[in-house]
Order: structure tokens, then C-alpha cells, then sequence
């Protein structure tokens, strides 16, 4: 059942950044819009105005402007955005850099505390770009990191960008093999690394994996390496390695120039999680990232350089190149490496009191774990800085829902978002200007024509539908990395609606308040006797119980149907007997419908997940229905998809 939450009062309305946009475009363009639902249509309706609109408001610097927002809002895909403006990502993002005030406060999980100032940002951004300059990087050369999220991993990319170098990243907690199936196929010129990294409370030497990639990617040049968790670490065995301090040029440039570049210059490349093949390798441009990073920060999290944000991520997921764009606004970034609940569950929310945070970015599963260990932030430590959490990374139930008010804050901004790595952002997400229901994200983002589809190919509203975008956005991919006539790219988001983006999601769209609620990726759709089935509906109710830890639902293809099939993980000490059973099922066919009973029940030791901890049905849908699974080194946990292998033969009998 949905419920209201959450309403802002309108005299919180009036200090909001979205109050002030709509006041912005009311008076620019004779207008009279007073609520997000007005603005919103406006936005799509009119995307020419709204994103010039948004270009003045947000103040983005550019050498030369545009002659106009869009060429041509027909073709999609390949409209090209910002015609003949010129301008560079990191003087956007460093334009505070007068500011002594904390750009970013570093915590690490071994105690470490380390606060770097806007001015201290960007004297280390200009003397590295001044380096790396003089090394002979120029625009268009590829610079990658695999690094722990430590703020040298921030200011690297940073001058990656000042010089005009497209950037791409790993996290340590991935292994080399992952690693160079994403940055080998960009073939960078400069790795910057770590000598370890700390988690759950050990020491782990990130040397030996470094020195794998670096020996399977030719074209690297350098290795820039950074002290942060080594212990007697020996940089020899790598060749052409330096540490980041003697790399860093020894003064600041005075008049640094920041390489100014046509908008559409590929500023990053982002990597999809490769659960069924090598990742697919996804270019981004830097005024399409810079205008809708910054769309999503200053209006729908209304982000000010007063705020504090800590979002709980790592530089292999999105989310860490969203939550750098947040220099851009003033406000400071609060980094965290390591395990959030090490040594103890309120770990982290100790850090958010101790450094007043005041809007915390964290993951679904993050929540439900949360939920089973019964822990309650607000009984724990002081939250009164927290005025708004920030949700993403799956689908959240309506139990994490309630969660997030009864336990952490009652009056505050939970704003959960949906979009992905494919345009480095949101197409669905929160304002702070409307209600928040529960099971609902608040509604579509300025600018993105979305609707559900369903199998017809006709928008619905009240039914699951397939998520789609009707017309172009600034933040969509440029390209595939090596993807000759765009087939690949094609494939990907029009094979199916042709002129439409068809995103992979399962939602549906509530006519009566807008919201947007979430169940699951389309491509791991359920269809017993051809009913379709969202796999959220149905974890959001086993997980529910007390003795489940985890589960997983997939679909089988089984005497010309296909049967449900779910894995649970118990939690420890409990077994999956016939009682249990009927209660996962009884639950299921009560709150659910009895077609989401599932056909078999089966314990399982773990749930395989990527490194950005979402399931992987994918992986065992392809196990269980006889097909292979081409990537195991995409996967956090990949011993995990032992047990299914092993299994298979019984399933079939």
C-alpha cells in the first residue's frame, strides 16, 4: 500500500534551488508554472528552452557559446547538443577555487582523516595537469585509474580532464582480469594506481594485480602511484612507475589554461557491468555530463555550497563521477573507503554526525541490510545536519521505504533515484518541492521524456511497462568505444523501439501522483504461462522475513513454459525446510498473487553480484537454462555461480 511519507512545507519550498529555477524560467519566458509537474512538461515539451534555460541558470563557463542548445531534437539518436560552444569540464567543476572552505574531507576506514580545501583542489588538479601536459598528454589521449576512492583518485581525474584526456576508472576491489577487459579495450597512456587499500579492517597490496594490468595493456606509458594503504611496497617490479608526489609538478602554474574543447569532446568512458560479455564501453561528453550532473545536484537535491554529501560508492560506479561533479556547486564531498558497518554497523553513521553531513548517498541493499540487523542511525548517533538521503542502485521496498523515516529522520528529503551508467545519471528521480510516497521514486527528471511501454508498444500508465525515452538528453553516450556504424550502440537502446531509448527497466507510472515505482531489469522479466513478472515484486517480499538473508528469482524454461525458480540465502543458523517454504510462498501469494509463487525453492550458499552489489539473475538464468556464462570476472563474487553449475543436472531431471 503506497503512502505519503514525506511533504515539504511551503516555506521549505521557497528556499529550494528549484523554487528559484521555476521564478528563473517564469520570468525569462513569460511563463506560469508553480509546481515540478509543470515544469517537468514544460521541459520536455519545449527542450530547446528548457536546457539554454538551464545553461544560464547553472552559470556554466564556456570560451565560446553555443549558436544553438540542439541541433536538431529529431534525430535520435544523434543529436548533437550545444552547436559550436567551447568550454572544459574541470574549470566548471573548480570554479570555487578561491574558496578556503573543505572541498574534500577524506575518511578512511583505518581512521584516517584528511581535509583538502577548493584552493588546495585546485592547485593540485593544475600542478598535476601541468605534468601531464609536459608527458606529452594531449585531447583525445585516454588516461585510466585503478584506485581506491581516495581524494588523489578525484584530483587525477580532474587533470585528466583540465588537459583534455578522457578519463575511465576501476576500483582495487576489482581484479586484473576484470580490469583489463575494461581499460585495455581504451588502450590509455597513463595508469594512476594505489600501493593498497584497506577493507573490513585488513590490508590489502594492490601492487601485484597493478603490476598485471600494466603488463597486459601496451600502450601504458606511465604509472603514477599513490601511498595510501602499502606497507615496504616495492614499485620496482612495475615499470615506468613514479609516486604521486614526485610526479606532482613541485609549483602551481600561474594562468593555468584549461584545454578548451568543442561540448560534445568525449570526456569519459564508462563501463557496464560485463555480466554477459566484455563491458560495453560507453563515451560521454563533457558538457552533457557537466549540465545534467549538475541539473540533478543544485535542483533535484537541491545542493548547496553550504552541504556536506557522502554518498557510499567507488570509482568503478557512477555514482563517485556524480558525486565529484558536487565540487561544481561549492559544497564539499565527503569520501569514504572501506567497509561502511566495519568495525561495527554504525561505522558510518558516526562519520556522518562527527562531519555534519548533510545529504548521505546510499544503495537499496545497503538499506535491507540495515533493516535485518534491526538497526535504528537515529537511536545511535546525533543526525540533526541530515536533511536529505539519496537512494539508488535497485529497487528499494516499502518496508526500506518506511525504514528511512522511522528509523534515520522523520523530516527529511529521501530522494531515490533510478537512471545508470549509460548516461551517467537519472532518468527517474526526486525534487524537493513534491511528497514522497512510499514504493515510489518521485517522478521523471527535468528533461527526460519518459514513459512505460508495454508489449504493444503503447504508453501505460497503472501497468508494468518497459522504461523508455521519447526524445534525446545531453548526457546519452556519444558512442560505443570501437563500434564501427554505431551497431553495437544501436542494439543496445533502439533494436527493439525503433527512434525510442529503450533503458532495460521494468516500472510502473502512478496516474494519480506521477510517481514511478521500480521492479527489476526487463531482460531478467519473469513470464510464467506469459504473465510478466518483475523480480523486485518478488524479493521485496521474501526479504521481508527474518530468516532470509538474500534471494535471487529466475526463470527457467521448462516443458515448453517457464517456471520460477528461486534461491534463498537463510540467515545463519537457520535452515530452508518444508516450513519455510510454505511461508515464502504463503507471503508471496498473499501480498504478491499466486503467479509469483515460485515452482522450486532451493537454499543456496550466496548471492553472485557485480562489484556494485546487484544481483546477477542474468548470469544464473543463462546456468540453469544451459547457456554459458562468458564473464565470471565481472562478478564481486564469482565462486558463487559454483553451486548453480552444480545443481543444473538435478533441475532437468
Amino acid at each position: 500500500m503506497r503512502k505519503l511519507l514525506w511533504k515539504p512545507s511551503k516555506e521549505y519550498i521557497k528556499t529550494t534551488n528549484m523554487y528559484s529555477f521555476i521564478n528563473y524560467v517564469n520570468e525569462k519566458y513569460n511563463l506560469k508554472i508553480n509546481d515540478y509537474t509543470s515544469l517537468y512538461k514544460w521541459s520536455v515539451n519545449y527542450p530547446e528552452s528548457f536546457w539554454d534555460a538551464l545553461w544560464n541558470y547553472l552559470s556554466i563557463k564556456c570560451s565560446h557559446s553555443y549558436s544553438k542548445p540542439v541541433d536538431d531534437i529529431s534525430k535520435f539518436p544523434g543529436a548533437s547538443w550545444f552547436v559550436d560552444a567551447k568550454l572544459n569540464y574541470s574549470e566548471n567543476i573548480l570554479r570555487f577555487q578561491l574558496s578556503s572552505s573543505p572541498a574534500i574531507i577524506f575518511r578512511g576506514e583505518n581512521q584516517i582523516r584528511e581535509e583538502i580545501s577548493h584552493k588546495q583542489l585546485y592547485e593540485q588538479v593544475v600542478r598535476l595537469a601541468k605534468t601531464l601536459r609536459e608527458d606529452g598528454i594531449k585531447p583525445g589521449d585516454t588516461i585510466a585509474a585503478y584506485m581506491p576512492n581516495i581524494p588523489q583518485t578525484i584530483i587525477a581525474m580532474l587533470a585528466s580532464a583540465a588537459v583534455g584526456a578522457i578519463w575511465c576508472s576501476c576500483a582495487t576491489d576489482i581484479g586484473p582480469n576484470a580490469a583489463l577487459d575494461r581499460l585495455g579495450q581504451v588502450k590509455p597512456s597513463v595508469l594512476f594506481t594505489a600501493d593498497g587499500y584497506f577493507y573490513k579492517g585488513k590490508r590489502f597490496n594492490v601492487l601485484q594485480n597493478a603490476s598485471a594490468i600494466v603488463k597486459g595493456i601496451d600502450s601504458i606509458k606511465k604509472v603514477v602511484i599513490s601511498h595510501y594503504a602499502g606497507e615496504n611496497s616495492n614499485t620496482s617490479e612495475i615499470p615506468n612507475s613514479i609516486t604521486w608526489e614526485n610526479y606532482l609538478s613541485k609549483e602551481v602554474p600561474q594562468n593555468f589554461e584549461f584545454e578548451q574543447l568543442p561540448s560534445e569532446h568525449p570526456l569519459v568512458v564508462m563501463f557496464s557491468s560485463g555480466t554477459t560479455g566484455k563491458p560495453k564501453c560507453m563515451v560521454q561528453s563533457a558538457a552533457g555530463l557537466l549540465i545534467n550532473q549538475l541539473k540533478e545536484l543544485v535542483l533535484h537535491n537541491d545542493l548547496k555550497p553550504s552541504d556536506r554529501m557522502l554518498y557510499i560508492t567507488t570509482c568503478s560506479w557512477m555514482m563517485w563521477n556524480w558525486q565529484a561533479a558536487a565540487l561544481g556547486t561549492g559544497a564539499s564531498i565527503v569520501l569514504y573507503d572501506g567497509n561502511p558497518s566495519y568495525p561495527e554497523v554504525s561505522s558510518i553513521w558516526k562519520i556522518l554526525e562527527e562531519e555534519k553531513v548533510t545529504i548521505f548517498g546510499l544503495s537499496a541493499s545497503y538499506v535491507h541490510a540495515l533493516l535485518k540487523e534491526q538497526f535504528s542511525p537515529k537511536k545511535a548517533v546525533n543526525l540533526s545536519a541530515l536533511r536529505a538521503i539519496s537512494q539508488t542502485g535497485s529497487a528499494l521496498s516499502n518496508e526500506g521505504f518506511d525504514y528511512i523515516y522511522r528509523e534515520i529522520k522523520e523530516d527529511l528529503h529521501f530522494n531515490s533515484i533510478a537512471g545508470g551508467t549509460d548516461i551517467n545519471g537519472c532518468f527517474s528521480t526526486g525534487n524537493p518541492i513534491s511528497p514522497v510516497y512510499s514504493g515510489e521514486l518521485q517522478g521523471p527528471g527535468l528533461g527526460m521524456k519518459i514513459n512505460a511501454y508495454n508489449e504493444k508498444g503503447e504508453p501505460v500508465r497503472d501497468e508494468l511497462g518497459e522504461l523508455v525515452c521519447e526524445i534525446p538528453s545531453p548526457p546519452m553516450p556519444l558512442r560505443f568505444w570501437n563500434d564501427p556504424n554505431n551497431k553495437r550502440y544501436l542494439d543496445a537502446y533502439f533494436g527493439v523501439y525503433p527512434g525510442i531509448w529503450r533503458h532495460g527497466d521494468y516500472v510502473m507510472i502512478h496516474s494519480d501522483t506521477g510517481g514511478i515505482s521500480y521492479y527489476g531489469r526487463s531482460d531478467s522479466t519473469l513470464k510464467p504461462s506469459g504473465v510478466r513478472i518483475g523480480t523486485a515484486e518478488i524479493y521485496n517480499q521474501v526479504e521481508k522475513l527474518p530468516q532470509i538473508k538474500d534471494s535471487l528469482a529466475i526463470g527457467q524454461n521448462y516443458k515448453g513454459d517457464q517456471r520460477i525458480i528461486l534461491f534463498v540465502q537463510t540467515m545463519e543458523g537457520i535452515e530452508l525446510d518444508d516450513n519455510l517454504k510454505k511461508e515464502i510462498k504463503k507471503v508471496l501469494r498473499e501480498n504478491a498473487s499466486p503467479r509469483h509463487v515460485p515452482a522450486i525453492i532451493i537454499a543456496v550458499p550466496d548471492i553472485p553480484r557485480t562489484f556494485n552489489g546487484k544481483k546477477v539473475e542474468s548470469a544464473v538464468t543463462n546456468i540453469i537454462n544451459g547457456r554459458k556464462v562468458t564473464n565470471r570476472d565481472a562478478l564481486e563474487n564469482p565462486e558463487a555461480l559454483d553451486f548453480f553449475e552444480q545443481i543444473l543436472s538435478s533441475l532437468n531431471e
